[in-house]
């Protein structure tokens, strides 16, 4: 590898090590593997780049033989979003189970098996947890990958989560700063704006990120959400005032700062991703997340080139863009040290034995208590009511419970009811839903209601005389999907309701099964009550 000394190449050379792309394939491409000779010191992982753990392995041995120190960064929540199980689901609950069950080491154990797990494939860092406060019911990106609406539950349980996932030799990256539970805008399509005062700010949002400091996290995410009582006029990614001002003065943060995805519209839509980049790194952060759309050797190059331009231009001071690099080297060497300790073996079903854990099960009134519930002994049909998925979690990872019935309760048939089965009605219903259950009301409103019935009405016909069971996802966030239960129990009152997102409606339903949370062992543990199979 050539070390370049002169000040421009050592300037191209930052401005690459700064920067962590995303590319497309399950192995390195030839413009990556030459990027990493030239500087590039960090490398990001999606669902697109992970067909098994023994593919993976090889694939970031790939990377390191171009680069020993390489960060490999992937966004493996556990939960709803999982990018070692795309396409099966987590073994793992995520946060808003383990906040359910509310016991720290717990929470501890799971996010050090998940850590050992990705360890094991040769990633360094993960992008998790979330430490947001989920306070507003209605948001629409955050919910069940939070730990919960109560501040000191998120606190306690995002230390442990950094604890853990680090005792097994990887980075955390706590997420999603100054706290994203606050919004019922999706920072995927536009910017998020969280108008509280100051003092609710530092007695909620940040008391999980004061949290994970104390526990030593290693990274810190920035959210694209704007605050004016922090900063009126930018963004928290783009924020002096919070990135250095706050985190890093007010809150004594000395580790790496990360944005969340520059190609999110909250920045890329107002900013552009080159000049947001080189806002980001002239507040504060010290790495460029990039590539969970874009994910090219061009854009690297634009990226790249936009911030040696600002340094030369006088727009960017070029000791901000080294003390970035350096921070980037020094978290590159921790991962290379950090190795598993010795005896560290696999943590078992610790993700399912959590999941049972985590249910909350309520009987209809008058059958006394989940005891009295008479097990299903044949197969019943499960109707799905499914809405729109969002960026963060992905339509590739299977939800719903209909895949573990099939193995306890074999014959059992599934189908999936949306919104859109009535129609143009249906778009309006769905496409609510950051706005939540409240305050449809009108034409909306009925088209809405309609939408549910006619999706009802269709998981009637198609299941015919079987039991069925009914799975939601944050009922109270969609009014097409409580009118389709409203039709589902009034002609089968039998009807039994599992809800796999934040259980903010009511329960109902001859049995009402919270998972608080859509992972594969969330579904496998409600399954079993439904069957009857007694291991939890």
């Amino acid at each position: 590898m050539t070390t370049l000394a002169s000040g421009t190449d050592t300037l191209t050379r930052d401005a690459l090590t700064v920067l962590q792309p995303g590319f497309t394939g399950t192995t390195a491409p030839d413009w990556l593997l030459r990027r990493l000779g030239e500087g590039l010191a960090s490398v990001g992982l999606f669902g697109r780049n992970i067909a098994s753990p023994g593919q993976l392995a090889a694939l970031t041995a790939q990377l390191r033989a171009e680069r020993d120190d390489v960060l490999v960064a992937i966004d493996e929540e556990g939960g709803d979003v999982t990018r070692l199980e795309v396409r099966s689901g987590s073994s793992f609950p995520g946060n808003h189970a383990l906040g359910a069950v509310d016991d720290v080491e717990l929470t501890r154990e799971v996010a050090h098996e998940l850590g050992r797990r990705l360890a094991a494939c040769g990633v360094n860092l993960n992008w998790a947890p979330s430490a947001d406060v989920n306070s507003n019911p209605s948001n629409p990106v955050i919910g069940v990958r939070s730990f919960g609406a109560d501040t000191g539950l998120a606190a306690r349980h995002t230390a442990a989560y950094v604890t853990g996932l680090q005792s097994a030799g990887v980075a955390a990256c706590t997420k999603h700063f100054p706290g994203h539970g606050d919004t019922a805008v999706d920072s995927h399509h536009a910017l998020p704006r969280i108008d509280v005062p100051a003092e609710v700010l530092a007695d909620r949002e940040l008391a999980p990120f004061r949290a994970a400091i104390a526990a030593g996290t290693r990274a810190v995410m920035s959210a694209h959400i704007l605050v004016p009582a922090l900063d009126p006029d930018r963004p928290a990614t783009l924020s002096r005032r919070i990135l250095t001002g706050l985190l890093r003065g007010e809150l004594g943060y000395d580790g790496l700062i990360v944005t969340d995805g520059m190609e999110m519209r909250a920045i890329a839509g107002t900013y552009g991703i080159e000049r947001g980049s080189v806002l980001a790194i002239a507040a504060g952060a010290d790495a460029i997340c990039v590539g969970g759309g874009l994910a090219d050797d061009a854009t690297v190059l634009r990226l790249r080139d936009a911030l040696v331009a600002a340094v030369r231009a006088g727009e960017l001071p070029e000791e901000r863009l080294a003390d970035a690099a350096d921070r980037v080297r020094a978290l590159a060497a921790w991962a290379g040290s950090a190795g598993r300790s010795p005896g560290d073996a696999p943590g078992g079903e610790i993700g399912l034995e959590a999941a049972r854990r985590a249910l909350t099960v309520t009987p209809a009134p008058g059958l006394g208590s989940p005891g009295a519930f008479i097990p299903l002994t044949e197969p019943p049909y499960v109707a799905a009511l499914t809405p729109v998925a969002n960026i963060a979690v992905g339509d590739e990872t299977p939800w719903g419970i209909a895949a573990e019935l099939v193995h306890l309760l074999p014959g059992t048939v599934t189908g999936s009811f949306s919104a859109g089965d009535a129609g143009n009605a249906g778009d309006a219903g769905d496409d609510g839903n950051a706005g939540g259950a409240g305050g449809a009301g009108g034409a909306a409103g009925g088209k809405k209601s309609e939408a549910g019935e006619s999706a009802g009405r269709a998981a009637l016909q198609a299941a015919g005389p079987r039991r069925i069971v009914a799975v939601v996802r944050d009922e109270h966030r969609h009014p097409w999907m409580a009118a389709a239960l409203d039709t589902l129990l009034a002609a089968r009152p039998d009807t039994i309701v599992v809800e796999m997102g934040v259980p903010q409606a009511a329960p109902r339903g001859a049995l009402h099964i919270a998972t608080h949370g859509a992972a594969r062992v969330c579904a496998r543990a409600a399954a079993e009550v439904i069957a009857g199979i007694s291991e939890r």
